[in-house]
């Protein structure tokens, strides 16, 4: 809020804790789409204004160009405000590459009625000529702005992305943040920057001897171990331990179901790593798969930015 909608920021009490109302959101219809990561978000907070009133704030990141956002930025705003009997605020924060799309308003007339909608918006894209200021930023929201638009920038580019996310991984002990909030940007520019299995084994060696230098475990056990192995050789060796696993789990169901149970075992957890904890219809879909949908899936999880484009 700070950083991307500082007017709305500043009328808000924040000596009194927002309220994350998620649950909410998703029970009037919205912000629970399988298969993606959800962006929305919905939270109650207090004004400055002296008055014993809450407003709505219903913040959506949006990172692809979509002609229907706008309306559908007045249904968020029209079903909460009627859900819950309050005052809601629309806050945008546009992800795309797109300079000249910018959306903030929605209107239409049939006859003699006339609705018009207007709400907030911020470009990352306003930012991409100012990051010397968002590195300098101690705000974290600031560094995240910045991975997203290095990745934007890189193009694909393998060289250019590893170079961004080595210079963000060492921008996060620019500032004076707590060891947890570290780690946390850690784990959010891994999944942010997907990198081919070369490059991502380069980085992997590189923090480990960052880590050295700094007196702080940023991989768990797990990661160091894959590392210790090679990446592609502890990705082969902990796929033969997954599926020994399987295998015992699955041995009265049959040798080729456990089989599965390995591998998928082991996809799933490459999954939550990536892009969180997976739903239950995701997780039902990886148990059912076959041993060909598991490698096709793997191997497109390598380039892949949301769950969506694994499984698509």
């Amino acid at each position: 809020m700070r950083l991307f909608f500082p007017t709305s920021c500043s009328k808000i009490n924040w000596s009194i804790r927002p309220r994350f109302r998620d649950k909410e959101l998703a029970a009037v219809g919205f912000g629970d789409a399988s298969n993606i990561m959800v962006a929305d978000k919905l939270i109650e907070v207090r004004l400055l204004n002296g008055q014993a009133q809450w407003i709505l704030i219903h913040i959506e990141v949006q990172a692809q160009y979509d002609a229907a956002l706008a309306q559908r930025m007045f249904d968020y705003n029209y079903h909460i405000s009627n859900q819950y009997g309050k005052p809601v605020s629309s806050l945008v924060l546009l992800a795309d590459e797109n300079p000249a799309w910018n959306p903030h308003h929605f209107h239409y007339e049939a006859l003699e009625t006339v609705t018009d909608f207007s709400f907030a918006t911020a470009k990352l894209q306003n930012y991409a000529n100012r990051t010397e200021e968002l590195m300098a930023s101690d705000n974290p929201f600031a560094w995240v702005a910045l991975a997203h638009l290095r990745t934007q920038q890189a193009r694909h580019d393998p060289d250019k992305l590893y170079a961004a996310k080595w210079q963000l991984t060492k921008l996060l002990f620019q500032h004076r943040w707590t060891k947890r909030r570290i780690i946390v940007l850690f784990k959010v520019i891994n999944w942010m920057i997907a990198l081919p299995t070369p490059h991502q084994e380069r980085y992997w060696q590189a923090v480990l001897r960052f880590e050295k230098e700094r007196k702080m475990e940023l991989l768990n056990p797990l990661e160091q171990w894959f590392v210790d192995q090679g990446w592609e050789k502890g990705l082969k060796k902990g796929m033969a331990q997954g599926l020994e696993k399987g295998l015992e789990k699955g041995l009265e169901q049959g040798l080729e179901q456990g089989r599965n149970e390995g591998a998928a075992a082991l996809l799933e957890w490459q999954l939550e790593r990536r892009f969180g904890p997976l739903s239950q219809p995701t997780q039902r879909k990886l148990a059912k798969a076959s041993m060909e949908q598991l490698r096709a899936w793997s191997e497109a999880l390598i380039d892949a930015q949301s769950l969506k484009q694994v499984f698509k």
